[in-house]
Formats: C-alpha cells, sequence, structure tokens
C-alpha cells in the first residue's frame, strides 16, 4: 500500500489476473493487487482509451466528495505477465496494450446490479444523482444500463446504493474545440433511470451548485495522473488540460438553470 497526498489515488501493483468481465464493452477485469485487494480494472488498452478513465477518476471522485457512494478508485500499475494464462486472444490483446499504470474500482463482493423495477432509493437521493449525471454529461445511467449497484453496508440493514462506470461522462473533452458550446448543454433527461421518482432537482441543485466551485474542482481533476493527459491535442502540459477541465465544470456549474432538465428549470419536480 502506498502512502498518498490529499489528493491522490492510492496506488496498487497487479499480482493476478482473476477473469475478464465481458458485460462491459470495455472488457474489465477482475484484479488481485499487492495490497490484498480486489478490484475491476478499467484498462488504457480498450476501445474508450484513456478518456474513459479521466471521466471515471473526475466523476468518481466529485460523487463521492458530494457525499455519494462510489466504490474505492485506485490507480493500479498492471504487467500483462500477470494475466499471461488468460485463454482468450481477444483479451490478451488489450492486456498487452495496457501495459503500465490503469484504473481499479474496488469490488463489492455480492453487490448486484440494479434494474428499474427493482429499484428503491428515496427523492432525496435520486436527485443528487441526477444532478451529478446532468453536470456531468453522463449519458449512462438508463433504464438499459443503470450503472448502480447495491450493496450491503456496514450498520444498514438495507443494501445501500452505489454509483460505478462513469467512462461515458464529460463529453466535452473528446471535442475541446467545441466544449465551450457545451457549458449550458441542456441535459436529455428522457430515458435516466431514477426518472420516475419524482426527484426535487431544485433542492438538489442547491445543495450541490454552490459546493462545486474551482477550489473542489482543482482537488478532483489532480487525482488524474499526468501519464493520462499528456499529449492532448491543443495542450502543451498536463496542467494545461486539468485547467481546462476546472475552467470548463466551474463554468457549468454556474450556469445549472441552462443544463438541468426541462421540467425543474419550469418550477417544478421531475416524474410523478
Amino acid at each position: 500500500m502506498t502512502t498518498t497526498a490529499a489528493h491522490e489515488l492510492r496506488t496498487v501493483t497487479a499480482v493476478r489476473y482473476v477473469t475478464p468481465l465481458r458485460s462491459g464493452g470495455s472488457v474489465p477485469g477482475v484484479v488481485e493487487a499487492d495490497d490484498l485487494g480486489t478490484y475491476v480494472v478499467k484498462f488504457t488498452g480498450s476501445a474508450q482509451g484513456r478518456k474513459a478513465l479521466v471521466a471515471e477518476v473526475i466523476v468518481g471522485e466529485l460523487a463521492r466528495r458530494l457525499g455519494l457512494r462510489v466504490p474505492e478508485l485506485v490507480l493500479m500499475h498492471f504487467d500483462p505477465a500477470v494475466a499471461e494464462e488468460e485463454p482468450h486472444q481477444e483479451v490478451q490483446d488489450l492486456l498487452r496494450s495496457s501495459a503500465g499504470l490503469n484504473l481499479g474500482m474496488d469490488y463489492l463482493p455480492g453487490a448486484a446490479d440494479v434494474t428499474p423495477h427493482a429499484l428503491h432509493t428515496d427523492p432525496v437521493e435520486a436527485a443528487r444523482i441526477i444532478w451529478l449525471d446532468a453536470f456531468t454529461a453522463n449519458v449512462d445511467r438508463t433504464v438499459h444500463s443503470s450503472n448502480l449497484m447495491v450493496w450491503p453496508t456496514s450498520g444498514h440493514q438495507e443494501p445501500r446504493l452505489w454509483l460505478i462506470d462513469h467512462g461515458a461522462a464529460l463529453v466535452f473533452h473528446h471535442r475541446w474545440e467545441s466544449a465551450a458550446d457545451a457549458v449550458g448543454k441542456a441535459y436529455d433527461f428522457r430515458h435516466h433511470v431514477l426518472g420516475s421518482r419524482s426527484p426535487d432537482l431544485a433542492a438538489a441543485d442547491a445543495e450541490f451548485a454552490p459546493r462545486v466551485g474551482t477550489r473542489l474542482l482543482r482537488e478532483v481533476v489532480a487525482a488524474v495522473p499526468d501519464e493520462w493527459l499528456c499529449g492532448e491535442p491543443g495542450f502543451s502540459t498536463p496542467d494545461e488540460v486539468r485547467d481546462a477541465y476546472v475552467a470548463h465544470l466551474a463554468a457549468r456549474a454556474k450556469v445549472s438553470a441552462r443544463w438541468l432538465p426541462g421540467a425543474f428549470r419550469e418550477g417544478g419536480k421531475l416524474g410523478g
């Protein structure tokens, strides 16, 4: 286990590749690390590439600081040699192209994927999650793919809701030249998995928007390693890329009335 500064993720080293997870398009894998922990690892060599991992870190750590439940994220040094017995050529190709630093998410044993019919959450929590998704333009929390899990938490008899998989958020960073136009872009709420929970987005906005300022955003973005930001077209250094993320998100936080779903902008709650 590596001691880290306040805004850094812990760094671990992979010691055993357990199995691939084929439910996701990026084919993450379950990996054991030298801290005796087990993690779901997303690899830099996947089709989504490094930007998906950048989004995972920024959105996941922002959610955590806002009080939402996200499994711990770690940076994982991965040597493909630990997976030499993996029999599938497609997976082997992915792992060989992912040597170096990858992203691990704490594996939650016994956690279950959430389906819309089995989902039980209160309107306050629903509103907070929707606000986060709207703020970060997360297009992947739908009735078809909730990216929510339920897992028992110490001290609670009922399983608690956990947020996972934020690699599809921050869509603006795929086209930095048009990022300014996306600052006030409205969020498409129509297929969000929590839409039927009558969430009070006015309350969530009043709680979260004032907290998402430059200082908090700098702390979150600082957790992204330099090597995932190097070589970004239009930027000279990783810190310039970080500054661009902070500037965009800080500006978006100030204009929430422009990007929250239409029913909220009209003064009401969503759902029925």
